[in-house]
């Protein structure tokens, strides 16, 4: 049986991590592969499997830890895992405690890993436009710091996502992202009409990580929406009409 293979990043070379996609896991039909999502209408039984999976794949014996992700800017400090139940409802978290392992879960969105080495401090956090927009990165970053990070010696790596190519949006999306920053309309190409744009949201989260003093920045490249065999893709899903979707999971963790 084909088990998980994280795809990794060279400026985390020195931290347990890896973005997970669809191979390896037991789910079937529209959510066939590793399915980790707990927000979406697969076996139970088939996600819990694809987690210990994941985890077995990135950081045997460790706890994992996720949230209940809303689109938000915010971020939070964990010390232990949450219950499925009871999990916070944010969009990142950071950790100095070994054995526990960071996972973000993501469908198009920006999954960003975070790392201080020498401090023993990670991160992760999904960025989706609105989080994006409204700096959950940087919320990331300063809770990291909290820890006893040094914003100079925190490496990212940002996997994959929907890119360029794939992301068509409208005009007030466009200008949603102008209004806040001019700068911005260089992520913005024109699209196939005139009213509508292609955002590369890939490159404004690094740049995002760029402005906010973070000197390593790692972009992977790789289209969640094109590159079906490999990842789930909430916008394929829904132009295709099917009624529902997989998540896949991006990992990282300190050795116990």
């Amino acid at each position: 049986m084909t088990a998980p293979q994280p795809i990794q990043a060279s400026v985390l070379k020195r931290i347990p991590h890896g973005f997970l996609g669809r191979e390896g896991g037991v789910s079937t039909g529209i959510h066939a592969g590793l399915n980790v999502g707990l927000g979406s209408d697969d076996d139970r039984a088939a996600i819990s499997e694809n987690r210990r999976r994941a985890v077995a794949a990135v950081l045997p014996g460790a706890a994992l830890v996720t949230l209940h992700q809303v689109h938000s800017p915010h971020a939070i400090a964990v010390s232990a895992p949450f219950p499925d139940a009871d999990r916070p409802h944010a969009d990142a978290l950071v950790t100095d405690r070994p054995g526990l392992v960071l996972g973000i879960l993501t469908a198009d969105c920006v999954p960003v890993l975070f790392a201080d080495p020498q401090a023993g401090v990670v991160g992760a956090a999904h960025a989706g436009w609105k989080g994006a927009l409204g700096g959950v990165t940087d919320s990331t970053i300063a809770q990291m710091i909290a820890l006893g990070a040094d914003r100079d010696r925190i490496v990212t790596a940002i996997g994959p996502c929907i890119a360029r190519a794939s992301y068509e949006v409208d005009e007030a999306f466009f200008r949603r992202f102008a209004e806040d920053d001019p700068e911005n309309e260089r992520f913005f190409s024109d699209g196939a009409r005139a009213d509508r744009h292609q955002f590369d949201i890939e490159a404004y989260v690094a740049a995002r990580l760029a402005a906010a003093g973070i000197a390593r920045v790692e972009m992977l490249g790789l289209d969640t929406y094109a590159d079906e065999s490999r990842f789930y893709s909430f916008r394929r899903a829904t132009h295709r009409g099917e009624p529902g979707y997989g998540r896949q999971i991006s990992l990282i963790g300190l050795p116990g």
